[in-house]
């Protein structure tokens, strides 16, 4: 009880001016100000507490809008696994063309029944403000419904390729397929500028530009029509593979086989140079048809 009606002294110290102030309080003044900052101190935790409870471990984000984060990511991945189908159902259309070409069966008028751009294009920026998920999610389902036609629509197609292809298997085994080379292409078929000059020249085939002496690998089966040295050309090998179509590989470094051999797919004919007009290293591969060349890219399909 002394404690509580007992006096206290503050003494205040004035630096400047040397001087000193007392504060006389009771001591029950003194425990009422400790309690005060006490419960202040209380005050201020637990409303840290109730803060950070609020604000939870997800930055921020309330059960709602987390939710609604959720659903976000889910619609972006889907949007992202219907781009990639719509890509694949593209890719599939380019080697039935292929495939149409080589055996000479009529192209289909091209199909034109997804959307442009694929579903979700906000999507793919990663921009989706939350107002537009439902539409998203409607455009998707649209996507999908259009993409389920064009593929029973490809299918039938496919089928007729395939019945096609069995009643000409023998046209088939005698139609370059696949890449006479390995390397990297430099240069396509058609109009270009000259490498040796400012003029503009047709240039009738592939230039598929690798180390001297890369193998050059047979297409099909065929036989060796001729070998001979050009002035452009350099070390030239022709293989017939009948109907008229015979393949060209140019700037050799030499052949491996002779004229008149038979070749299947696969053999190893020749190995890569840069003989006659070259800049370098590379194999210039020709295919035509009665004479006329080309483009190769439409009989590669590896």
């Amino acid at each position: 009880m002394g404690l509580l009606f007992g006096r206290f002294h503050i003494v205040v110290f004035r630096e400047q001016r040397g001087t000193t102030r007392k504060i006389q309080m009771r001591g029950w003044m003194l425990l009422g100000i400790g309690l005060l900052l006490a419960l202040m101190l209380a005050g201020n935790v637990l409303l840290l507490r109730d803060m950070a409870e609020d604000v939870g471990p997800r930055g921020g984000l309330l059960p709602g809008e987390r939710a609604g984060g959720a659903q976000k990511t889910q619609l972006l991945n889907l949007s992202q696994r219907l781009v990639n189908l719509q890509k694949d159902v593209e890719r599939i259309r380019d080697f039935d063309s292929k495939l149409r070409v080589m055996i000479n069966l009529e192209q289909e008028n091209p199909m034109s029944v997804a959307p442009s751009g694929g579903p979700g294009e906000d999507g793919a920026r990663g921009y989706m403000p939350l107002y537009r998920q439902e539409l998203l999610a409607r455009k998707m389902n649209e996507f999908l419904r259009q993409l389920s036609v064009e593929a029973r629509l490809e299918e039938v197609h496919q089928q007729e390729v395939i019945q096609r292809l069995r009643a000409n298997r023998d046209v088939l085994e005698s139609t370059p397929s696949v890449w006479p080379a390995g390397g990297w292409v430099t240069s396509g078929f058609g109009w270009r500028g000259s490498p040796f000059s400012t003029a503009r020249e047709f240039h009738k085939g592939l230039d598929i530009s690798a180390p001297a002496g890369t193998p050059v690998y047979a297409p099909v089966r065929g036989s060796v029509a001729f070998i001979e040295r050009n002035p452009s050309y350099g070390l030239m090998l022709s293989v017939n593979h009948g109907g008229g179509l015979i393949t060209r590989y140019a700037h050799l470094q030499r052949v491996n086989v002779q004229q008149g051999q038979m070749v299947r797919r696969g053999d190893v004919i020749a190995y890569m140079g840069d003989s006659g007009r070259s800049t370098g290293p590379h194999l210039h591969y020709e295919v035509r048809i009665g004479g006329v060349p080309v483009n190769p890219m439409r009989y590669i399909l590896n």
